[in-house]
């Protein structure tokens, strides 16, 4: 599905996206990924929903968002308590929405000016 831009060039938002891939600005990404406003895309290691590790949450919590938006992949799926205890930790509110709700919550938290991080999971 292709996003109307809200002409923010110099903010990171998702122009397009699909069942293997997030475009961004419009250059498309087909890995998970680690996605702020204003910060570089990072690529996330998250390949399956099976394998996420606390690490995966420490490093989305390093970025220091108020809030984080975790699309699970094609279906919602909830990580373990257990997993997001560094989001916990530092008060850092969590949503969890399949992928493309994910995209299109980010880009109105973002387009709020809201301090949000999506992970976003493209499963392979």
């Amino acid at each position: 599905m292709k996003l109307q831009p809200d002409k923010q060039p110099s903010l990171n938002t998702v122009s397009a996206y699909g069942s293997d891939y997030i475009e961004i600005n419009a250059q498309r990404y087909t890995n998970s990924l680690l996605l702020s406003p204003e910060s570089p895309v990072i690529e996330w290691s998250c390949t399956r929903f099976e394998d996420i590790k606390i690490e995966d949450f420490e490093q989305i919590a390093k970025l220091d968002p108020a809030v984080v938006i975790f699309g699970s992949g094609q279906r919602i799926r909830f990580p373990q308590p257990a997993l997001i205890a560094p989001l916990i930790a530092r008060n850092i509110g969590l949503e969890t929405m399949d992928l493309q709700a994910a995209c299109r919550t980010y880009n109105v938290l973002m387009a709020e000016g809201r301090k949000v991080v999506a992970a976003l999971l493209i499963e392979k």
